[in-house]
């Protein structure tokens, strides 16, 4: 079996890891919103899941670091420092490679943030948390749209299929919060008094 040159070898790197990346994301993402929506049950979380929630985020990093430096040491296409960290200076599909870039910062403040979660606020961290969703958006379409397998019909099942359970998960999660806002009478209606009986918590 001929051995790959260099060049192909970091190119078939680069397009491992990137898959790699986003599987990993993507069942961050899941694990995540399962977990606050309970999904996995309402009895209290167990410690494991938190901790393979955090493992799949840091591992996505991992690989995401793979990608980059496999991609800087390709000869196939050229990425220097600027190609890989700056949005639209890729010769090599401008816009989709942007879609990475992005992704990798928005990466990077999610995953800095849950290691120094004790030392924030809850309202920083939970809104820096947040950047899951636009990150995960941007990494499937960089995923799709990037590489030479973005058109494997496979990967896109993969993307398609991932996109629509976090898609249902959140919306779960969204129908949850705003069933426990509290609710306000009308105007025409008289005003509450302070007993228990007149409020409630939804």
């Amino acid at each position: 079996m001929p051995v790959l040159a260099d060049n192909q070898l970091w190119w078939y790197t680069a397009r491992s890891s990137g898959v790699v990346a986003w599987i990993l994301l993507t069942a961050s993402v899941l694990v995540g919103l399962a977990l606050s929506t309970r999904a996995l049950g309402a009895r209290p979380r167990a410690n494991w899941l938190l901790d393979f929630h955090r493992f799949l985020g840091g591992a996505a990093v991992v690989f995401t670091g793979a990608h980059l430096l496999s991609l800087f040491l390709d000869a196939f296409v050229s990425f220097g420092p600027a190609e890989l960290f700056v949005p639209f200076m890729s010769n090599y599909r401008p816009a989709a490679v942007a879609w990475g870039v992005v992704a990798v910062y928005l990466l990077a403040a999610v995953e800095v943030t849950s290691l120094l979660r004790k030392r924030l606020s809850k309202r920083a961290w939970r809104a820096t948390h947040f950047l899951s969703f636009p990150l995960f958006v941007l990494a499937s379409v960089h995923a799709i749209t990037a590489g030479t397998d973005s058109e494997t019909p496979v990967l896109r099942a993969a993307v398609f299929g991932g996109a629509a359970a976090v898609a249902a998960l959140s919306a779960v999660r969204v129908l949850q919060v705003e069933d426990h806002q509290p609710r306000f009478p009308e105007r025409t209606q008289p005003a509450l008094s302070f007993s228990g009986e007149d409020h409630h918590h939804g």
